[in-house]
């Protein structure tokens, strides 16, 4: 049995309903939401399983689920060596948002990466510590900030109102996923014009860590038929 791993609630939950929907493949939740599972109709061989966008790459990593999906941006960060575990089956067309760096507006010199590693040397130079640049996103930042070759800085973990860190003296700069900018301007934030970390979405994954029996393949054909998408060869 295919399990499929589907974000447990909100507009993501929903998005992703009407997309398999659309295509001929009915999910559903069994009795209230908050119990957390559900069926599936229209293919034999699926089982729906309920989860947080946040846990299904980690599921998706250890095999528990077959299928899953979730963020473009959870999985990059998430998982370190990311296409060996998973593959992209579609993108969904929802779900868009821009994993960007921002810096204050009172920071006029400053507009691009450049001009970001300039302000990180002397910011170093007054303040004897390293410029800090406040996200969750830890693993993506920094290996975007190492090919741009900027190391001046330090990043300190951010669970949560992101954009407030700077007003709170506790960061310097952000680097945060954003769709429409308000939250930004209304924090006097602006982004680099250069850095545009990651442009993310909701996206259907493939586990290869899964066990898939000779009958998931089967049910695996018959849905990506369904789907229109195209599987990888295993």
């Amino acid at each position: 049995m295919i399990k499929i791993g589907v974000p447990s609630k909100g507009r993501l939950m929903e998005k992703t309903f009407d997309w398999f929907g659309a295509r001929g493949v009915t999910l559903r939740l069994d009795g209230a939401e908050r119990e957390y599972s559900g069926a599936v109709e229209g293919v034999e061989g699926v089982e729906l399983v309920l989860l947080s966008a946040g846990e299904i790459p980690r599921e998706l990593a250890a095999g528990r689920i077959h299928l899953g999906v979730t963020g473009s941006d959870l999985v990059r960060e998430k998982l370190a060596d990311w296409r060996a575990q998973v593959a992209e089956l579609a993108p969904l067309g929802f779900g868009h948002a821009d994993l960007i760096l921002a810096v204050p507006v009172s920071w006029i010199d400053v507009d691009t990466l450049d001009d970001l590693d300039a302000a990180a040397a002397a910011f170093r130079r007054s303040h004897g510590f390293r410029l800090r640049i406040a996200t969750k996103y830890h693993r993506l930042v920094r290996d975007f900030l190492t090919t741009q070759g900027i190391a001046d800085y330090q990043l300190v973990d951010s669970q949560g109102a992101t954009e407030g860190t700077v007003k709170n003296l506790t960061a310097e700069a952000i680097a945060d996923i954003t769709s429409s900018g308000e939250t930004l301007r209304a924090n006097h934030l602006k982004i680099l014009s250069d850095a545009l970390i990651h442009s993310s979405q909701a996206m259907l994954f493939l586990s290869q860590r899964a066990d898939w029996t000779p009958e998931d393949r089967k049910a695996l054909t018959l849905l990506a038929g369904k789907l229109g998408v195209t599987v990888p060869n295993s």
